[in-house]
């Protein structure tokens, strides 16, 4: 009895362990995130290989899958990893032999987060350069470059032997250009505000001109017409700045001479000047009265008789008689 018992017992331990670790299996989180990329190769990429962000390892590969002309590399990443939803996937060969690993570059900084089960397509990855494809390309440039290609009636080593002249002896000058132009651009990086602001203007001047192109046309054609006169008769034009020029002179000449005397009239015609202006109101009655007085003497003007001819009241001159009331 008590040996059955035992048994019992011990099938019922077993059948619980059984049932814990099952839930555990199924209810447990590891934290990690599933996450499938395509790429249109991944030589060097193994189970196992690392996935990082900034460099330091937030996963691993988990396995890598031939799609037709696809591969497809499916990892696992830490849940608190800060990659954003939108990342593309790199794949990263720290040296000519070392084992590749993928690169998440673009991180959340506040925004949404990569979900689990998330899927980067083909177009979001890269990978490097492969040695071989890097040598064929290198093979094929040397070859359009060599005796059978570019180089066949010896045109690439005269044309190297030209540069070669024409820059030796010139590297001091090289260099300072080097340095103008790193000036240059430090430069522009500090006002990079202004310059967009003047090209933004010369936009809206190259617009209006466009609007206005036919008035432009008819005042390049008005200049041209200028310059062609201008050059028509370049020889009195240059008579007569010649002749302006000794005219000058001897102004300058006659002004060095008579300094004092134009000095004196000057003072004068400034005391002329704050007459006039004293006197403004009566000048400007005057000038209002001038012309009717002129009309009215050429009208009294009798040509027959050459005599002025007019007829005076001599009873406005007369007193007026005071009425008392």
């Amino acid at each position: 009895m008590r040996l059955r018992l035992t048994r019992v017992t011990t099938v019922v331990l077993v059948l619980g362990l059984v049932f814990a670790a099952g839930l555990w299996w199924v209810f447990a989180d590891d934290g990690d995130k599933r996450v499938t990329a395509y790429f249109s190769l991944a030589v060097g990429v193994y189970p196992g290989s690392d996935v990082r962000v900034l460099g330091v390892r937030v996963g691993q590969v988990e396995q890598v899958t031939p799609r037709g002309e696809r591969v497809e590399v499916t990892m696992t990443v830490a849940a608190d990893a800060p990659v954003a939803a939108g990342t593309g996937a790199v794949v990263v060969a720290p040296s000519v032999v070392a084992d590749r690993y993928v690169q998440l570059p673009a991180l959340a900084r506040g925004g949404p987060r990569l979900a689990d089960g998330a899927v980067i397509p083909a177009e979001r990855t890269a990978t490097p350069v492969e040695l071989h494809e890097l040598y064929a390309s290198l093979d094929s440039l040397v070859t359009a470059l060599g005796p059978d290609g570019a180089n066949a009636d010896g045109a690439l080593s005269d044309l190297l032997d030209t540069g070669a002249d024409n820059l030796r002896g010139n590297g001091s000058a090289i260099n300072q250009t080097i340095r103008d132009f790193a000036d240059l651009t430090r430069t522009l990086s500090g006002s990079e505000d202004d310059l967009f602001a003047t090209i933004e203007e010369l936009a809206r001047f190259t617009d209006v001109l466009a609007g206005n192109d036919g008035q432009v046309r008819q005042v390049t054609g008005q200049l041209a017409q200028v310059w062609e006169t201008l050059s028509a008769d370049r020889e009195e034009l240059s008579a007569a700045l010649h002749t302006l020029g000794v005219a000058l002179g001897e102004i300058q000449g006659f002004i060095r001479d008579n300094r004092g005397a134009i000095q004196s009239n000057v003072d004068k015609l400034a005391a002329t000047t704050r007459l006039l202006v004293d006197h403004r109101g009566e000048l400007a009655e005057v000038l209002d009265g001038l012309p009717l007085a002129v009309e009215n003497a050429y009208n009294a003007f009798d040509p027959r008789s050459q005599t002025l001819q007019g007829r005076a009241n001599l009873f406005e001159y007369l007193p007026l008689p005071v009425t008392g009331g």
